[in-house]
C-alpha cells in the first residue's frame, strides 16, 4: 500500500520537533519512492548516521512499505549555514 506525504509528516511531527521539513514523492505520484530534508533540534550533537537511524526508527512502518527512502537531515544551525550559502 503506498504512504503519502501527510502520514509522513505527521509521523515526523509527532516524535520529534520540525524546524523545516520538505518530503518529495519521487515517483511521480505512487508513493513508493521519498526524498525528505528534515531540520530539527532533535538532531543537535548526533553524527549523520545518527540522525538516520534515528528517522528510520520512526518511520520504520512506512520505509517498510516503500521501494525507496533517501534523507537529509540538518541541524538548524547547519540548515542556515547552508541557506546563507546558496546551498539549499
Amino acid at each position: 500500500m503506498p504512504i503519502d506525504t501527510i502520514a509522513l509528516e505527521k509521523a515526523i511531527k509527532r516524535a520529534i520537533p520540525v524546524t523545516h521539513l520538505e518530503i518529495e514523492d519521487q515517483s511521480s505520484g505512487c508513493g513508493e519512492n521519498y526524498a525528505i530534508v528534515l531540520v530539527s533540534e532533535a538532531f543537535q550533537g548526533k553524527t549523520t548516521l545518527a540522525r538516520h537511524r534515528m528517522v528510520n526508527d520512526l518511520l520504520k512502518d512506512q520505509i517498510a512499505q516503500m521501494h525507496a527512502f533517501s534523507q537529509k537531515t540538518y541541524t538548524p544551525t547547519q540548515y542556515e549555514e547552508l541557506q546563507a550559502k546558496g546551498a539549499v
